[in-house]
């Protein structure tokens, strides 16, 4: 196990339930039976605000949460959209994308990591079903 994913996925500060949130989602990866519940407080600007994640998922899952929860605050949906949509290039061949944009993602998008594609990528499916409409 990557001790740098364990000391990510210990980072829970955003693992907790928004009880005023504007936005929900939640998802189940059906090949290991994670979930991943992601809500969140969007404002008019279409900044979000605050963002809180839960799941019952591996600490893959947890890692990648707890990663896109920090980037995510105060940035705009569009923005989110386009992070999520480079997740996804990265583990269709595309390895620079992460490394040219967005920094703080390269601790779990590398190429050691790839088989656990589903997992990592699970949090971003979970918060593109809010912020692509």
């Amino acid at each position: 196990m990557d001790l740098e994913i364990l000391r990510i996925a210990s980072d829970n500060n955003n693992n907790k339930y928004l009880q005023n949130h504007t936005h929900h989602s939640k998802l189940k990866n059906p090949l290991c039976g994670d979930e991943m519940q992601i809500n969140l407080i969007i404002n008019n600007e279409e900044r979000i605000i605050d963002f809180g994640y839960q799941g019952k998922c591996c600490v893959y899952c947890q890692a990648s949460a707890s990663l896109l929860s920090k980037i995510s605050i105060n940035k705009k949906k569009s923005k989110i959209n386009e992070l999520c949509d480079d997740a996804k290039s990265f583990f269709n061949g595309n390895s620079d994308i992460i490394k040219k944009k967005w920094k703080l993602m390269q601790k779990i998008f590398k190429s050691k990591n790839r088989a656990r594609k589903e997992c990592i990528l699970l949090p971003f499916k979970t918060v593109q079903k809010i912020v692509s409409d």
